[in-house]
């Protein structure tokens, strides 16, 4: 009878699939074998692409003469320190016997990347069918589906075309380029920074972000605080006092003034007071008054930049720490799979979603969260998701967003500390979304003296709803700014609550006294530095760094790098030195180092540093994913990009 040939990227996984496969054979030298089975696995990468220097010795010397190096036949070879487990790996692919394969490596690109590899270097045996086994998470349910729905592999040979065209145009603007510009500028570089010598960096994602640091540094730096002046009334009647904000309109005298520094806020003092003196002793009447309900829905769900944005603010965490610790609770399945971009769930996944809930009411022994979840159940919560902004097919790409499993709790107590705290902030994310909108009352009214008018508003929670599962503990102090803003709804709620209960009892076209005026300082503040999380969503978001979570959700497209390697981006940058990242804030800052080299590359070829350029050959990665462009097509564009880019630089030079 023919074997059935299954590779994994990491031994932990493939014994996760033997466990599913009730396949309980001793363990041989590199692999696991039982009457049907055959289970190898990769560690990580076993192939990697060749240095210059292996097509022409020549190469190994960084010379003008011999650039732009662009490879017409690629070669590859294997990384000596897993020789070993190469062997094994080929000589398992290569076997007669071997009737099926199944590729079960990482679901994503760089996991098909990997996998692809091996099999181009092994030369499996031909009569096999090879299949792709495509999973969310790593509980024994999902890897036996898995394998039941397992597609032959040419069904991803675009994704496979993407994984090796983004390795190719890595080396090849890393290696041309950074060769290209250490010969042009680095004794000027080694000069700058008092170095013996200086070789320049560049990357196609690395560089941009590079860019996103220096120029926010230099736009803190050359900011010039200017201060303004806004007029505030005090008003009031039998019910009590309330304050209002003069802003300026079109009957009013201030109107298109160059008296003002914005709608609100007047350049000089003296201009204020004067609008002040001019208001003396004038009615104030109550011109407009609307009361609304609002509703504010629970967030959407995390997906990896979200989270690792969280655990930075929360953890003061590294984004690739967050990665490493989310692929543990993926691999202990506790969670489901991290290097995901939605934010949503899929229709299929919703629909068993009650299967997530249930394990943890069963198996997760939190308390709080098994208040939360008793609450669900005593209040009737519903769990049907369909229909709402937290399933949508058509954000999928490859994977859905993070959520528990409701399983893997076998393995909860022997997580470190760390691991259980951004479990819990995972778990929570996702209960919340089941419980229902959080509801203010608002009023808003505008005083009216003399066509001057004067704003005032008040909001109050009538129902927490989701704010019950969000809402930090007091003693907490490392909350996030989402939750620091809940903490602030509450703590102001009591100052809201008298002041909607006295603007509740005013009236349209009622006279209020007006017991005072003041002129309150404010002023302009530069704009604040990334820490590594915050720079995550900024990549994601094509380089802008966007707070509001809806508009993110809304103009997210291609964004700079991808899930799975923008953590990594972030820690090379500090590794070679042209950042610092401060262990205690997460605050990321330019070294002196990487502000010269960002002069050199913007003086030379700036649209390196433009996040657009970056997320449009991202974007061209993702199409040819998507079979929307050839990968020739692609690899022709790039070449151009190359050679054109350098012979403008040889001839500026």
């Amino acid at each position: 009878m023919g074997k059935k040939l299954l590779i994994t990227e990491k031994p932990s996984v493939a014994m996760e699939f033997a466990k599913a496969l009730k396949i309980n054979t001793n363990r041989r030298n590199g692999y696991i074998e039982s009457e049907e089975w055959i289970i190898t696995w990769c560690v990580g990468h076993l192939v990697t692409m060749s240095y210059p220097e292996v097509y022409d010795e020549k190469l190994k010397f960084w010379r003008l003469d011999t650039l732009p190096f662009i490879p017409q036949e690629w070669k590859y070879e294997i990384i000596p320190a897993v020789q070993n487990q190469f062997n094994i790996v080929k000589s398992l692919l290569q076997r007669e016997d071997v009737e099926e394969i199944y590729n079960a490596g990482d679901s994503g690109r760089e996991g098909e990347y990997i996998q692809r590899l091996v099999f181009m270097m092994s030369k499996p045996n031909p009569k096999a069918q090879i299949k792709r086994v495509w999973i969310d998470s790593q509980t024994e349910e999902e890897i036996q589906r898995g394998l039941r729905d397992a597609k032959d592999q040419s069904e991803y040979d675009s994704l496979s075309d993407s994984a090796y065209l983004r390795a190719k145009e890595d080396y090849l603007i890393g290696i041309n380029f950074s060769r290209l510009l250490s010969i042009i500028y680095g004794k000027k570089v080694a000069k700058e920074i008092k170095e013996e010598k200086a070789s320049i960096s560049v990357g196609r994602v690395m560089t941009c972000v590079l860019g996103m640091v220096v120029s926010r540094e230099r736009e803190i730096r050359n900011f010039t605080k200017t201060k303004y002046y806004k007029i505030i009334g005090q008003f009031g009647n039998e019910s009590g006092e309330f304050t209002a904000e003069w802003k300026v309109n079109e009957k009013s005298k201030m109107y298109e003034s160059p008296k003002l520094y914005n709608e609100s806020g007047f350049k000089k003092q003296e201009d204020a007071k004067e609008l002040i003196a001019s208001l003396a002793g004038k009615k104030a009447i109550v011109t407009e008054l609307k009361k609304s309900k609002q509703k504010e829905n629970a967030p959407l769900l995390f997906n990896l930049a979200e989270i690792q944005n969280e655990c930075t603010k929360r953890f003061k965490i590294k984004p690739d720490e967050t990665l490493e610790i989310i692929q543990n609770l993926y691999e202990k399945k506790l969670v489901t799979y991290p290097r995901t971009d939605a934010r949503v769930l899929s229709t299929a996944v919703s629909k068993e979603i009650s299967k997530n809930l249930n394990g943890l009411v069963k198996n997760y022994k939190n308390e709080e969260v098994q208040k939360l979840l008793k609450k669900m159940v005593d209040e009737k919560y519903s769990t049907n998701l369909q229909k709402t902004k937290y399933v949508n097919d058509s954000k999928i790409t490859d994977h859905y967003a993070i959520i528990p499993t409701g399983q893997g709790f076998e393995n909860y107590d022997k997580i470190p500390e760390l691991h259980k705290s951004i479990y819990n902030v995972i778990v929570k994310r996702f209960i919340a979304i089941f419980y229902p909108p959080a509801e203010y009352n608002k009023i808003s009214l505008t005083i009216n003296i003399e066509n001057e008018t004067f704003n005032s508003s008040a909001k109050i929670c009538i129902n927490k709803g989701y704010l019950e599962v969000l809402k930090p503990k007091k003693a907490e102090k490392k909350s996030t700014e989402e939750e620091q803003a809940v903490e602030n709804k509450a703590e102001n709620n009591e100052e809201n609550e008298s002041n909607v209960e006295i603007l509740k009892k005013l009236k349209k076209g009622q006279e209020v006294e007006t017991k005072n005026f003041e002129i309150k300082d404010a002023e302009t503040s530069p704009p604040s530095r990334y820490n590594s999380g915050s720079m995550i969503l900024a990549m994601e978001n094509a380089g802008k760094l966007i707070e509001e979570e809806e508009l993110r959700e809304q103009i997210k497209g291609a964004g700079i790098g991808t899930s799975a390697t923008r953590g990594e981006i972030i820690k090379k940058l500090e590794k070679i030195k042209y950042i610092d990242i401060n262990k205690k804030t997460q605050i990321i800052t330019p070294t002196q180092k990487g502000e010269v080299i960002f002069d050199v590359i913007n003086s030379s070829m700036p649209d390196m540093l433009n996040p657009k350029l970056t997320a449009s050959w991202e974007k061209g990665l993702d199409m040819v994913a998507k079979k929307e462009i050839k990968a020739n097509e692609f690899m022709s564009k790039l070449e151009n990009y190359v050679n054109s880019k350098f012979d403008k630089l040889v001839i500026k030079w």
